[in-house]
């Protein structure tokens, strides 16, 4: 694939990825993992981890790391401009026209319609990444249904990371950080 083709399959990508990074997550992963075979999906699911958690949008993070690990920096730059260009033309036409339409009922009926399809994407991009991460897809010889199955210390950092998340107002940030801090010293 050259650059020229690059910039067209993130443009794409940011086109058809209504819904946020994530959904653009699920969507990348789809056309770069399954649908030209640029990265397999277990680095895949990697980068999408460093991505989610450096500063800034994650689709454009990935899109930029994806772009880079392929064709250095040239790439990054062209897989971000492909991914964010959709983006800028299309937010400027909504913003010079939504006022005028966002109280019709077609409008309505689209945004009531687009929010539970995002929301799928999302979860089917979450169930992706769940199962890489906590279940354990190359068991050994074990007598436990439960060792075969799960990646012990994985669910137990992700449970300790939900509760965390969950019950105390510590940013998500911190709760990246101790992880990746936790991974560096125990892994």
């Amino acid at each position: 694939m050259s650059l020229f083709q690059l910039f067209f399959v993130f443009m794409y990508i940011g086109f058809f990825a209504v819904g946020g990074g994530l959904v653009a997550a699920s969507f990348m992963q789809n056309v770069l993992v399954n649908q030209y075979g640029l990265i397999s999906a277990e680095k895949f699911y990697s980068m999408l981890a460093i991505s989610e958690s450096t500063p800034g949008p994650i689709g454009i993070n990935i899109a930029t790391y994806i772009g880079t690990e392929l064709y250095g920096i040239p790439g990054g730059i062209i897989a971000t401009i492909g991914e964010v260009l959709p983006s800028i033309v299309t937010i400027v036409l909504i913003s010079k026209f939504f006022s005028k339409f966002q109280e019709k009922p077609l409008v309505k009926s689209v945004f009531k319609t687009l929010r539970p399809v995002t929301s799928g994407l999302v979860l089917c991009v979450l169930v992706q990444v769940f199962t890489l991460a906590i279940l354990n897809l190359n068991p050994q010889n074990s007598n436990s249904v439960v060792l075969q199955v799960f990646n012990l210390p994985a669910l137990a950092i992700f449970v300790v990371s939900l509760f965390v998340l969950f019950k105390t107002k510590v940013h998500p940030v911190v709760v990246v950080a101790f992880g990746a801090v936790f991974g560096v010293v125990f892994f």
